[in-house]
Protein backbone atom coordinates (compact mmCIF):
# COMPACT_ATOMS: atom_id res chain seq x y z
CA UNK A 1 0.00 0.00 0.00
CA UNK A 2 1.35 3.66 -0.98
CA UNK A 3 1.97 5.94 1.78
CA UNK A 4 -0.63 8.55 0.49
CA UNK A 5 -3.54 5.78 -0.07
CA UNK A 6 -3.07 4.58 3.79
CA UNK A 7 -3.11 8.18 4.80
CA UNK A 8 -6.30 9.23 3.01
CA UNK A 9 -7.96 5.93 4.07
CA UNK A 10 -6.83 6.32 8.19
CA UNK A 11 -8.20 10.28 7.23
CA UNK A 12 -11.37 8.78 5.78
CA UNK A 13 -11.87 6.56 8.94
CA UNK A 14 -11.45 9.45 11.29
CA UNK A 15 -13.95 11.30 9.23
CA UNK A 16 -16.50 8.34 9.19
CA UNK A 17 -16.24 7.75 13.00
CA UNK A 18 -17.59 11.18 13.77
CA UNK A 19 -19.90 11.28 10.54
CA UNK A 20 -23.24 11.39 12.58
CA UNK A 21 -26.03 13.36 11.25
CA UNK A 22 -24.45 13.95 7.93
CA UNK A 23 -26.11 10.99 7.05
CA UNK A 24 -29.48 12.44 7.12
CA UNK A 25 -28.41 15.36 4.64
CA UNK A 26 -30.63 15.67 1.19
CA UNK A 27 -29.43 15.29 -2.15
CA UNK A 28 -30.42 18.64 -2.81
CA UNK A 29 -27.69 21.43 -1.61
CA UNK A 30 -29.27 23.70 0.93
CA UNK A 31 -28.04 26.91 0.65
CA UNK A 32 -29.08 26.13 -3.39
CA UNK A 33 -26.18 27.81 -5.43
CA UNK A 34 -23.38 26.24 -7.36
CA UNK A 35 -19.49 26.90 -7.99
CA UNK A 36 -17.46 26.43 -11.25
CA UNK A 37 -13.77 27.13 -10.01
CA UNK A 38 -10.29 25.62 -10.62
CA UNK A 39 -9.23 22.16 -9.30
CA UNK A 40 -6.05 23.98 -8.14
CA UNK A 41 -5.46 22.41 -4.92
CA UNK A 42 -4.45 26.03 -2.95
CA UNK A 43 -8.75 26.88 -3.14
CA UNK A 44 -10.56 25.47 -0.94
CA UNK A 45 -14.01 26.02 -1.75
CA UNK A 46 -15.52 25.32 1.82
CA UNK A 47 -13.51 28.00 3.81
CA UNK A 48 -13.31 30.47 0.83
CA UNK A 49 -17.28 30.35 0.14
CA UNK A 50 -18.03 29.67 3.98
CA UNK A 51 -19.37 26.29 2.72
CA UNK A 52 -20.03 23.39 5.27
CA UNK A 53 -21.32 19.78 3.73
CA UNK A 54 -24.80 19.54 1.83
CA UNK A 55 -24.65 23.67 1.53
CA UNK A 56 -23.81 24.17 -2.24
CA UNK A 57 -22.46 21.90 -5.44
CA UNK A 58 -18.87 22.65 -6.26
CA UNK A 59 -18.02 21.91 -9.83
CA UNK A 60 -14.60 21.56 -10.40
CA UNK A 61 -11.87 21.38 -13.33
CA UNK A 62 -8.93 22.86 -14.60
CA UNK A 63 -8.82 26.66 -14.56
CA UNK A 64 -12.74 26.11 -13.74
CA UNK A 65 -13.84 26.81 -17.57
CA UNK A 66 -17.04 26.63 -18.74
CA UNK A 67 -16.06 23.40 -20.46
CA UNK A 68 -19.10 21.18 -21.87
CA UNK A 69 -19.18 18.99 -18.78
CA UNK A 70 -19.00 21.79 -16.59
CA UNK A 71 -22.14 23.01 -18.33
CA UNK A 72 -23.71 20.24 -18.16
CA UNK A 73 -23.05 19.70 -14.09
CA UNK A 74 -24.58 23.18 -13.86
CA UNK A 75 -27.78 22.24 -15.81
CA UNK A 76 -28.53 19.59 -13.79
CA UNK A 77 -27.75 21.44 -10.89
CA UNK A 78 -30.53 23.50 -11.47
CA UNK A 79 -32.89 21.04 -13.35
CA UNK A 80 -32.99 18.51 -10.84
CA UNK A 81 -31.57 19.74 -8.02
CA UNK A 82 -33.12 23.42 -7.37
CA UNK A 83 -29.83 25.56 -7.01
CA UNK A 84 -30.58 29.20 -8.05
CA UNK A 85 -27.79 30.77 -8.22
CA UNK A 86 -24.22 30.57 -9.32
CA UNK A 87 -20.58 31.44 -8.90
CA UNK A 88 -17.69 31.66 -11.51
CA UNK A 89 -14.27 31.71 -10.13
CA UNK A 90 -11.12 31.82 -11.20
CA UNK A 91 -7.63 32.72 -9.53
CA UNK A 92 -5.01 34.31 -9.67
CA UNK A 93 -1.39 32.68 -10.38
CA UNK A 94 -3.27 29.94 -12.65
CA UNK A 95 -1.16 27.28 -14.50
CA UNK A 96 -3.94 27.26 -16.76
CA UNK A 97 -1.98 30.47 -18.00
CA UNK A 98 1.58 29.21 -17.88
CA UNK A 99 0.87 27.10 -21.59
CA UNK A 100 -1.53 27.55 -24.59
CA UNK A 101 -3.02 24.42 -26.92
CA UNK A 102 0.32 24.17 -29.01
CA UNK A 103 2.72 23.88 -26.08
CA UNK A 104 0.46 20.99 -24.30
CA UNK A 105 -0.32 18.83 -28.20
CA UNK A 106 3.97 19.34 -28.57
CA UNK A 107 4.66 18.36 -24.77
CA UNK A 108 2.40 14.94 -25.14
CA UNK A 109 3.51 14.47 -28.93
CA UNK A 110 7.12 13.93 -27.51
CA UNK A 111 6.52 12.08 -23.87
CA UNK A 112 3.41 11.50 -21.86
CA UNK A 113 5.53 11.71 -18.52
CA UNK A 114 5.26 14.69 -16.14
CA UNK A 115 7.20 17.81 -17.94
CA UNK A 116 8.94 20.60 -15.86
CA UNK A 117 8.44 23.98 -15.94
CA UNK A 118 11.39 25.75 -16.16
CA UNK A 119 12.85 29.83 -16.93
CA UNK A 120 12.19 28.88 -20.62
CA UNK A 121 8.67 27.30 -19.98
CA UNK A 122 7.06 24.06 -20.36
CA UNK A 123 9.74 21.00 -20.90
CA UNK A 124 9.67 17.19 -21.27
CA UNK A 125 12.42 16.10 -19.17
CA UNK A 126 10.97 12.43 -19.49
CA UNK A 127 11.31 9.40 -22.38
CA UNK A 128 9.20 9.28 -24.90
CA UNK A 129 7.09 7.74 -26.38
CA UNK A 130 4.49 10.84 -26.57
CA UNK A 131 1.11 10.30 -28.40
CA UNK A 132 -0.61 13.42 -30.92
CA UNK A 133 -4.50 12.56 -29.57
CA UNK A 134 -3.71 16.12 -27.50
CA UNK A 135 -4.51 17.26 -30.83
CA UNK A 136 -8.09 16.61 -30.90
CA UNK A 137 -8.63 18.29 -27.32
CA UNK A 138 -9.02 21.98 -26.66
CA UNK A 139 -7.30 22.62 -23.51
CA UNK A 140 -9.06 25.52 -22.66
CA UNK A 141 -5.93 27.69 -21.68
CA UNK A 142 -5.94 31.14 -19.84
CA UNK A 143 -4.36 34.45 -21.68
CA UNK A 144 -5.81 36.62 -19.64
CA UNK A 145 -7.08 36.15 -16.43
CA UNK A 146 -10.17 38.99 -16.35
CA UNK A 147 -11.40 38.02 -19.77
CA UNK A 148 -11.13 34.24 -18.87
CA UNK A 149 -14.09 34.79 -16.24
CA UNK A 150 -15.96 37.30 -18.26
CA UNK A 151 -15.97 35.16 -21.19
CA UNK A 152 -17.13 32.01 -19.12
CA UNK A 153 -19.99 33.71 -17.28
CA UNK A 154 -21.12 34.61 -20.67
CA UNK A 155 -20.89 31.50 -22.44
CA UNK A 156 -23.13 30.18 -19.02
CA UNK A 157 -25.54 32.93 -19.88
CA UNK A 158 -25.89 32.42 -23.33
CA UNK A 159 -26.73 28.68 -23.42
CA UNK A 160 -29.75 27.38 -24.41
CA UNK A 161 -30.16 24.90 -21.33
CA UNK A 162 -29.79 27.60 -18.81
CA UNK A 163 -32.60 29.94 -18.14
CA UNK A 164 -32.41 33.52 -18.33
CA UNK A 165 -33.13 34.15 -14.26
CA UNK A 166 -30.53 32.37 -12.56
CA UNK A 167 -27.89 35.17 -11.73
CA UNK A 168 -23.79 34.28 -12.68
CA UNK A 169 -21.13 35.57 -10.63
CA UNK A 170 -17.82 36.49 -11.66
CA UNK A 171 -14.56 36.20 -9.41
CA UNK A 172 -11.25 36.18 -9.15
CA UNK A 173 -9.21 34.18 -5.93
CA UNK A 174 -6.40 35.90 -4.75
CA UNK A 175 -3.78 32.86 -3.58
CA UNK A 176 -2.47 35.32 -1.93
CA UNK A 177 -4.67 36.66 0.38
CA UNK A 178 -7.58 34.57 0.21
CA UNK A 179 -9.91 37.07 -1.03
CA UNK A 180 -12.47 36.75 -3.95
CA UNK A 181 -12.08 39.94 -6.00
CA UNK A 182 -15.78 40.29 -8.43
CA UNK A 183 -15.25 40.82 -12.17
CA UNK A 184 -17.78 43.33 -12.72
CA UNK A 185 -17.78 42.75 -15.97
CA UNK A 186 -19.11 39.19 -16.14
CA UNK A 187 -21.49 39.68 -13.00
CA UNK A 188 -23.04 42.15 -15.47
CA UNK A 189 -22.98 39.70 -18.34
CA UNK A 190 -24.37 37.46 -16.09
CA UNK A 191 -27.72 39.61 -14.28
CA UNK A 192 -30.70 37.86 -14.56
CA UNK A 193 -32.58 38.09 -18.32
CA UNK A 194 -36.07 38.46 -18.71
CA UNK A 195 -37.37 35.04 -20.26
CA UNK A 196 -38.45 35.77 -23.67
CA UNK A 197 -42.44 34.35 -23.85
CA UNK A 198 -42.54 31.64 -26.34
CA UNK A 199 -45.08 31.78 -28.87
CA UNK A 200 -46.60 28.43 -27.64
CA UNK A 201 -47.19 29.97 -24.05
CA UNK A 202 -48.44 33.76 -25.81
CA UNK A 203 -52.59 33.98 -25.36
Amino acid sequence: MSAILNEVLQANQRYATGFGEKGKLAMPPARHFAVLTCMDARLDPAKFAGLAEGDAHVIRNAGGRASEDALRSLVISYKLLGTREWFVVHHTDCGMETFNNATMRGLLARSLKTASLTAAGWADTGPGPGSNEGEFIEWLTIADRTQSVVDDVQRIRRHPLVLPEIPIYGFIYDVKTGRLVEVPKATEAGRTRQAVESPSSAA
